[in-house]
């Protein structure tokens, strides 16, 4: 049994839902299809999801979202349209979503409304059973996947039984509407694979697999034919933007194979996923970068002499809102790199004052404009000269390496260059390490 997964630009238009449909006829063992909402169409439209956004906004400005709802809804009626299905019995529900909408429900609320209108539209056309993740997935307030979803969806899959499901969302454990991050419809197909005991999950997206380096950066990027969860999950982490880095969970312990595939190249092998691989002379997987990091640095004489220090200091961190994704000790200090959007100006300055008055400092500081590049492969530690190699490919392309990290992790290194290096940083360690 095959669970589908197909990305807003395979629902973006009804010719790419035809496309979905031939994909799913062409393979019986395909039962159960998450969709997300429509994407864009060219590169100057725009997703359905960021204008319900917009929609709460305005509401949340005292404002009716009618006007601008009109455009998410022409959006549905002329797929509707194109694919020869009648509009009329769809207006009801989406009237219902504005009125939703407009009477406050939320920011939440509001963008999950594209990916429940979607899977709507498409289980009409295809004639299939619609499921709503409301209230079967429950997601905790850390935004993880609660133990009770997997009972809920085995209670209601029906063996032989062929379902259309929405991605993106379930409810909170207080039973309102609640959204994963951003991409999060990888998790919810992630999620139904596990529940369903899925042979394989299919991803389907706009690109035939992982690439081992951003194709945007790299003319002649390959595809990656076989990675590892481990691999996947480091190399989405550090910004590669296939395949969300969160939906690995629901899928390794049942040891569900993902094959990310292409919706308009659908022969292609795609990337597979699994849990181990041979290194077989290719012991890395890819190379991405992540911008967008500010980075804190903290030190004091003997600083690691207190005990607890550590921990006392992220406790303050988390209540300024600063939340590290990466870090590094010395012998006397301690850098963080955290996501700058986490804390305003105004706030990161009274947060350091505050940490060097209470903790006893020599020094605090915060500076921005900071990303983190990552050489990922299942055998980064088995190559002795990985090393000399990416750190000669930095100097002689004179980018300023700001950390190197090796062996926190045998399954990746990262290295802190600043932002505006970061893309150069990624091209010079493909062409010195991957070709």
């Amino acid at each position: 049994m095959i669970v589908c997964k197909f990305g807003g630009s395979s629902v973006a238009e009804a010719k790419q839902i035809q496309k979905v449909k031939s994909i799913i006829d062409a393979d019986p063992d395909r039962q159960i299809v998450i969709v997300s909402a429509p994407g864009k169409r060219n590169k100057d439209d725009e997703k359905v999801t960021d204008m319900l956004y917009n929609c709460n906004s305005m509401v949340q400005q005292g404002q009716s979202c009618r006007e601008l709802f009109k455009k998410v809804a022409n959006r549905y009626t002329n797929i509707l349209s194109e694919l020869g299905m009648a509009q009329k019995p769809f207006l009801p529900i989406l009237d219902e979503v504005r009125q939703m909408i407009d009477a406050g429900h939320g920011a939440e609320y509001a963008a999950s409304r594209g990916e429940y209108l979607c899977a709507r539209m498409v289980a009409a056309y295809f004639g299939w059973t619609f499921l709503d993740t409301d209230p079967l997935i429950v997601i905790k307030d850390d935004g993880t996947v609660h133990e009770d979803t997997y009972t809920n969806l085995k209670k209601v899959l029906k063996k032989g039984e062929k379902y259309i499901v929405p991605g993106f969302y379930g409810c909170s454990t207080e039973g309102k509407v609640k959204t994963f991050s951003r991409g999060g419809s990888d998790i919810t197909g992630a999620i139904l694979s596990h529940a369903a005991d899925a042979d394989i999950y299919e991803n389907w997206t706009d690109v035939s697999g992982v690439f081992s380096v951003d194709p945007r950066l790299v003319k002649d990027a390959k595809v990656i034919k076989t990675m590892t969860y481990r691999e996947v999950r480091e190399l989405a982490g550090v910004g590669a933007g296939v395949f969300h880095e969160e939906a690995i969970a629901p899928v390794i312990a049942a040891k569900i194979p993902i094959n990310v595939k292409n919706t308009n190249a659908p022969m292609d092998d795609g990337t597979m996923i699994v849990g181990s691989r041979e290194i077989d002379g290719h012991p890395l997987a890819g190379v991405s970068a992540k911008s967008g990091y500010s980075r804190l640095t903290l030190r004091k004489l003997m600083l690691f002499k207190s005990t607890g220090i550590r921990h006392a200091l992220l406790t303050m961190l988390h209540i300024f809102g600063v939340r590290p994704s990466f870090s590094m000790f010395g012998v006397d200090s301690i850098v963080w790199f955290f996501e700058s959007t986490q804390a305003s100006e105004s706030v990161l300055n009274a947060m350091c004052i505050r940490i060097k008055s209470e903790f006893s400092l020599d020094s605090i500081e915060v500076d921005h404009g900071h990303a983190v590049v990552g050489i990922v492969g299942a055998g980064v530690m088995q190559e002795t000269d990985l090393i000399a190699k990416s750190t000669t490919a930095l100097a002689e392309a004179k980018i300023k390496l700001n950390f190197y990290n090796y062996g926190s992790s045998d399954t990746s290194i990262l290295l802190g260059v600043h932002a505006s290096q970061a893309q150069d940083a990624v091209k010079c360690l493909y062409h010195a390490l991957f070709e």
